[in-house]
């Protein structure tokens, strides 16, 4: 199991699929790296030698900005958007959708459970 960016990498997949689990790397990103290491996109994650993954880890350390530096990153710009007080940074403060969505139906996933009036029994 090959570990790059403290992520290991899942087992029996495509490469191209496979570098996607490191947070900051998307296909698009893992298709240009792969191209700049000279690998092909279906290649198995299960036949990387150790050359491949050093191949790797040199690209991503030199070009990319991945996992922790990338996390606080985000964050640190979501936290400028609550400071400023903007919409956005509201919305995110509220737990809410920030890009526009309808809340009076759907936006589960950020409103969290419905909560029904309580009923009470006596």
């Amino acid at each position: 199991m090959a570990r790059i960016a403290g992520v290991d990498l899942p087992k029996n997949k495509h490469m191209e699929i496979a570098l996607t689990y490191i947070y900051g790397i998307g296909r698009t990103s893992a298709r240009m790296i792969l191209d700049k290491a000279g690998m092909a996109h279906n290649f198995s994650s299960d036949n990387l030698t150790d050359q491949d993954v050093v191949k790797i880890r040199k690209i991503i350390d030199d070009g990319y900005m991945v996992e922790g530096d990338r996390r606080r990153i985000v964050a640190m710009d979501i936290k400028r958007l609550m400071d400023l007080g903007c919409y956005r940074g509201l919305r995110h403060r509220r737990g809410l959708p920030c890009r526009g969505q309808r809340t009076s139906t759907n936006a589960r996933t950020r409103k969290g459970p419905r909560r029904s009036p309580g009923v009470k029994k006596k």
